[in-house]
């Protein structure tokens, strides 16, 4: 090639040089100008220091102490001159060592970590200054797109153009995210160590400096593990900028950051997520930070953990019973504990108020309500004997028949066939009207099979419709909300005292808890007595064991319980007389403890129905061998003689 040739070739390659050199700052500057002109317009320089975000509720217990706090957690604002220097430190050395040379872009962290991602093929290091992640944090979504990077390096240098160093550092430390919901040293500390930020140690300085990478993976309440790890990379971070020394960091790693019990059991969230629903119909969707002070009771729901604990981990593989719920309300209808499965953590669906179950026997106290009201009494007498009704046979769980026997032994024994003889001579839909009015909302089918309590119902509604039986007939709506306020500010909800409902006679009141005390004596709930004070309640079993439950109540709480498997498997001849039962006296134990003995209107009438069963007695015996001599089939013995009594 001649060097004519080569001369051309040379200012050819530099005039594509230049060409394309100008042509990728045209680019870029095109390309930044774009972004900047999709940029939200940055606010006052007062407005940036108020504390923004979404709303936060706090649920307080029933005595106004904090239960829970749901959504984003504010701390007020700590001036930079009150935070201990080695918190500050812990954040500067992992997150921005150069943050007092820079002007808002590090171009030689950002250069170095670009690198580092091209060694390891992978995002491994970030190149965001200390106040980019303020600019994002302030103004932008936290979508990672070219676009959106370069609006932040645009916002961090007009940060660093409108504030100091220290402001930017004060904003960063009180608006940065740190796990769980908490923006801020101020409400992380709070929340993690109980104390403000103020009087954080080394150790905890570390593990709060240690979030902002990745706040979800490690926030210490979900990975306490990862938490500390991450912590121990920071003291490392401390002592290369000397801000820490060996020994200190030594005593932080012997004695790391731990946590405390900032809100109540896990549990407690099943009674958290139903309220929440309760608020939204209450107030809608709060636009504001709230307070809800609820009717949750800390210590009964405590002891329904333990009860359930001691009750069913023990059995739970050998009669394949998986799961189990429990609710506990006072007789005003407040509801004061609530477990709506064995774990929270593995499960949030809450088997109390969400899932709908059949409740087999449990249903059976409204088609006796329904006779009581139609002019029947607990010593009216039905047959026990086999019926058919629409080409459906309903079966004992026995599989005998005891002949005659009063309407009080047929809820007593959980007799099949004379609970749907009432409900055909009353009426289903008598039945069903009776279920509703006491505070049964599914849908009830009116088919012959009604009395035997087919239709699925939930935990909590059942437990609510047995309120009026412990209360003499009256009744309020369920509820687990007593107050909503903005804090320090209006109330937005008080719930006061409103006026109960009369829903049935106080005699058939009575005369129901005089029934259902005997279920407890002598009946299928024998094994829920309590060990010092009456009670009255009814068993539930499902076909093959799908379900069981227990419903029961004492003059001042109605609670309810079921077990069970989430698909519906069948449990190991589980029972509402066996495992629930005793899981239901085991909490009802515990709540009772120490607590004065109440009447139970309708246990007294036991002894004053002893003479009348008496009579019932010679007048079944001599019905029977009337019928006998007719040629009706001897009913089948049991033990001396088939007589109930």
């Amino acid at each position: 090639m001649s060097a004519s040739s080569r001369k051309s070739w040379r200012r050819y390659g530099r005039n594509a040089f230049i060409a394309i050199s100008m042509s990728l700052t045209v680019g870029l500057i095109g390309f930044v100008g774009y972004a900047a002109a999709l940029l939200p317009k940055p606010p006052s320089l007062s407005a940036i220091w108020d504390q923004q975000g979404a709303p936060s509720i706090t649920f307080l217990d029933r005595d106004g102490e904090i239960l829970m706090k749901r959504g984003a957690r504010y701390g007020s604002l700590v001036p930079l001159d009150e935070l201990p220097k080695h918190l500050i430190d812990a954040f500067l050395a992992i997150e921005d060592r150069r943050f007092f040379q820079h002007y808002g872009i590090d171009l030689r962290g950002l250069t170095r970590a670009l690198w580092v991602n091209y060694q390891e093929g992978r995002l491994a290091q970030g190149g965001s200054t200390l106040t980019q992640q303020l600019a994002k944090n302030l103004f932008l979504t936290p979508e990672r797109t070219l676009e959106r990077k370069v609006q932040e390096m645009l916002l961090a240098m007009w940060l660093e153009a409108n504030l100091s160093k220290n402001e930017i550092l004060t904003l960063y430390l009180n608006r940065i995210y740190l796990g769980a919901g908490t923006y801020g040293v101020e409400a992380a500390s709070q929340y993690y160590f109980g104390k403000s930020a103020r009087y954080v140690t080394i150790a905890e300085a570390a593990l709060l400096a240690g979030l902002p990478q990745a706040p979800s993976r490690y926030a210490p309440t979900n990975n306490i593990e990862g938490a500390h790890r991450r912590a121990n990379l920071v003291l490392n971070k401390m002592v290369e900028i000397g801000a820490a020394t060996h020994g200190e960091v030594f005593a932080a790693r012997v004695q790391p950051a731990g946590l405390v019990e900032t809100e109540a059991s896990g549990s407690a969230n099943y009674f958290v997520d139903w309220v929440t629903e309760e608020l939204s119909e209450l107030i809608g969707r709060p636009d504001v930070n709230v307070v809800v002070k609820t009717t949750f009771d800390p210590a009964l729901q405590l002891k329904a953990e333990l009860a359930l604990l001691s009750s069913l981990e023990p059995k739970r593989q050998v009669l394949n019973a998986d799961q189990a719920a429990l609710v506990t309300m006072d007789i005003e209808g407040g509801v004061r504990a609530m477990i709506g499965g064995t774990s929270y953590d593995e499960s949030q669906f809450n088997r109390a108020a969400q899932a709908k179950r059949q409740p087999g026997s449990a249903f059976k106290p409204f088609v006796y309500l329904a006779a009581l009201e139609e002019g029947m009494t607990p010593e009216s007498v039905m047959e026990d004997a086999p019926l058919t009704v629409d080409k459906w046979t309903p079966q004992n769980a026995t599989g005998n028949y005891r002949g005659f026997v009063t309407l009080s032994t047929a809820l007593e024994k959980s007799i099949n066939t004379v609970a749907v003889r009432v409900s055909e001579t009353v009426g289903r839909d008598k039945v069903i009207g009776v279920a509703q009015r006491l505070g049964i909302e599914s849908e009830l089918s009116p088919n012959p099979s009604i009395a035997l309590g087919t239709s699925e119902v939930s935990l909590l509604e059942l437990t609510g419709a047995y309120v009026p039986f412990a209360t003499g007939g009256m009744t309020t709506d369920r509820h687990g909300i007593l107050s909503v306020q903005i804090p320090d500010g209006p109330f937005l909800y008080q719930r006061g005292e409103l006026p109960k409902r009369r829903v049935m006679e106080r005699a058939h009141a009575v005369e129901m808890t005089y029934m259902l005390y005997q279920v407890m004596q002598e009946g299928t709930g024998r094994a829920a007595q309590l060990s010092d004070r009456p009670a009255a309640g009814k068993t539930g079993t499902s076909q093959d064991f799908r379900d069981a439950w227990f419903i029961g109540y004492t003059p001042t709480l109605v609670t309810g319980v079921w077990v069970g498997n989430d698909d519906g498997e069948s449990m190991k001849r589980v029972g509402g007389g066996s495992l629930p039962a005793q899981f239901w006296k085991n909490f009802m134990d515990r709540a009772h403890y120490g607590q004065e003995v109440a009447e139970l209107p309708g246990v007294e009438r036991t002894m004053r129905t002893a003479q009348v069963s008496n009579r019932a007695r010679r007048y079944l015996r001599d019905l029977s061998e009337q019928l006998e001599s007719v040629g009706r089939r001897k009913p089948r013995r049991r033990g001396r003689g088939w007589w109930p009594f």
